[in-house]
């Protein structure tokens, strides 16, 4: 067999594989699959997080939010307004009166861009809360991470009002 020829089959079996492997993790079908699909930390368990929404049909409607607030982004960036950092502070007072209490960051994006950009952009918008909580004094270890990219849009309008709402970094109260 020649060079070429090895180097094509190796490229065709590592398709194979890698799509496999995202054809599983995309059905999403019970809890056994939970974290699948996604980017970021291993999830904690608990909690109703934008999956779950999604999943029961729910996902926008805010009253089941919670005590933590979103924080949301500007277009293409993952740096913390004052307004963001506002809705964290007041997070971070509540995460520090329930101290047992453990919380899952999801970053979502708007629809524009690709799938991978997104999913990269949103783990960014998550770990920019996370890390902003954490020089508040919330300890690192009762948060995790996860990018939903554009996957799970609160909103399905092709314009800007719409996009805002879909930028964004969710929190989920996901133990204790």
């Amino acid at each position: 067999m020649s060079r070429w020829a090895a180097g094509f089959w190796v490229a065709v079996i590592a398709v194979a594989l890698t799509g496999a492997g995202c054809s599983a993790k995309k059905k999403g079908l019970g809890p056994e699959d939970e974290g699948a699909g996604k980017m970021g930390e291993e999830s904690l368990t608990g909690g109703a997080g934008s999956l779950d929404q999604a999943r029961a049909g729910t996902l926008g409607e805010r009253a089941a939010e919670g005590p933590l607030k979103d924080v949301h982004f500007a277009y293409d960036s993952f740096d913390l307004s004052d307004e963001a950092r506002r809705v964290l502070r007041e997070s971070a007072d509540w995460l520090n009166e329930h101290r047992s209490s453990r919380v899952e960051i999801e970053g979502h994006c708007d629809e524009r861009g690709t799938v991978e950009y997104n999913l990269a952009l949103g783990a960014k918008r998550a770990a920019a809360a996370k890390s902003y909580l954490a020089s508040l004094g919330v300890s690192p270890d009762r948060l995790s991470t996860i990018s939903y990219g554009e996957e799970l849009p609160l909103c399905h309008e092709s314009e800007e009002s719409c996009w805002q709402r879909n930028r964004r970094a969710h929190s989920v109260v996901v133990g204790e």
